[in-house]
């Protein structure tokens, strides 16, 4: 079934960072921008994972009532990138179909990155491509693998649902993210997650229009099947009421840009001066260092250099059910110029350059210490449920939960303490000159 639809140029929604839209609002949006899917059409949904907190339980089930009477099912697809699948009750719960019964609900399919069988090849970005959007920082040809189910020709219509933030990858999350890495093979994304570390954590995140960005969306031209993209800015109120400032729907490239204009007002935090520690209460969404991590690259900007980044993160079991092995076995946490030299001597972490990232993002960055020696450039202390020595393999100071007294911390003016650390963007305030 051919499909052409306004939406290759067009955006519907509303929004701003002081909106607050309701859930009628929502599902009048969501009827609003798919009134012209002609019926029988064949839906794959992409979904985000529980590592995100989104309101996929709201618009996935306004989507689903919106398209009840094209007669076709609703298949879901789990964008989980690299990260461990969730459970059925966890899946149900994100589609909301924990709240009830979801019209025409088909198949909710995990996504496995690295199993073959279950991935096609669509394409390829030249080297000559590569090197002109990443400003030569990466000059190689990459092979574009992506879930078969958006190859199949299984499907006429393709939704993405997510919210977006600032990210430590792509500048922000949302948009074409969620077919690479979201549900793609480990070429790409090993390649985009390098390429945002050698281009700096600090020159990436909370930036739209970055090299990594692009490199997605390039990949994204690829995938021949139409593609509606529902991007929301949400954020959590004090008592922990799930706010959407905004939803744009259509285009996908559009949607995230538009989405973005919200985010950096809703999730960008100013601070008049950088603060000797900074004591991050980490978010609950985050239960290993993979995603966990975000508390450092989040908040490093704030942080004086020889300073502390202290995590409390008690519900933290795990450095990463995926990748833990490989972030001991290769040091872990390190500047970016001891992970370079690394990645330059071991052939097996250059076949792992998501892992290579992730160790030197964490990091955020480096100095010369009183010895002369290259360190990471804040100290960072993790409370969890890790023990001492795999703080240790970490290259993390360890501090025991119990010890952990929010009180000793709340009086010292040289210390910030964030709360739900992780979900948003702290930066120093630019001083006019």
């Amino acid at each position: 079934m051919a499909i052409a639809f306004d939406h290759q140029s067009n955006v519907f929604g509303s929004g701003s960072p002081e909106g607050d839209l309701t859930d009628d609002q929502l599902n009048s949006i969501a009827r609003e921008s798919l009134a012209d899917v002609p019926i029988g059409a064949r839906v794959l949904a992409i979904i985000p994972d529980k590592t995100r907190d989104d309101n996929t339980n709201i618009l996935f089930p306004a989507a689903a009532a919106a398209l009840a009477t094209r007669e076709g099912n609703i298949d879901a697809l789990v964008a989980q990138g690299t990260h461990p699948a969730m459970s059925s009750a966890e899946k149900l719960a994100k589609i909301g179909a924990d709240r009830g019964p979801i019209p025409n609900l088909g198949n909710i399919f995990d996504h496995r990155w690295n199993e073959s069988n279950e991935l096609t090849t669509i394409g390829e970005l030249s080297a000559d491509e590569v090197a002109k959007i990443s400003g030569g920082l990466i000059a190689e040809a990459i092979p574009l693998r992506i879930n078969h189910l958006l190859a199949s020709g299984d499907y006429d219509l393709i939704l993405v649902f997510g919210a977006t933030m600032p990210h430590e990858v792509a500048g922000f999350a949302g948009g074409a993210k969620y077919f690479f890495p979201g549900v793609a093979g480990p070429e790409l994304t090993h390649k985009t997650h390098w390429l945002a570390a050698m281009a700096s954590v600090e020159n990436i995140i909370g930036r739209v229009e970055t090299p990594t960005r692009h490199l997605i969306e390039a990949a994204a031209e690829h995938i021949n099947t139409p593609a509606i993209s529902f991007t929301s800015v949400i954020s959590r109120t004090a008592d922990d009421r799930l706010r959407t400032h905004s939803l744009f729907v259509g285009n996908i490239k559009q949607a995230l840009r538009q989405a973005t204009d919200v985010s950096r007002h809703v999730h960008i935090k100013y601070t008049s001066r950088k603060y000797r520690r900074v004591v991050a209460l980490l978010d609950k969404h985050y239960e290993d260092l993979w995603v966990g991590g975000k508390a450092s690259y989040r908040i490093g900007g704030i942080i004086e250099d020889g300073g502390e980044l202290l995590i409390f993160a008690p519900h933290l079991t795990r450095v990463s059910e995926t990748h833990g092995r490989d972030i001991i076995r290769f040091g872990g946490y390190a500047p970016l110029e001891k992970v370079k030299n690394l990645v330059a001597t071991s052939a097996e972490l250059r076949d792992n350059l998501c892992v290579a990232a992730h160790l030197s993002q964490v990091a955020f960055a480096g100095r010369r210490n009183e010895n002369g020696d290259l360190a990471m450039r804040y100290d960072i202390t993790l409370a969890s449920a890790l023990d001492a020595e795999t703080c240790g393999k970490l290259n993390l100071k360890f501090m025991d939960v119990a010890d952990f007294q929010i009180s000793n911390y709340q009086h010292d003016s040289d210390t910030l303490i964030v709360e739900r650390a992780g979900r948003d963007l702290y930066l120093v305030a630019p001083t006019d000159s």
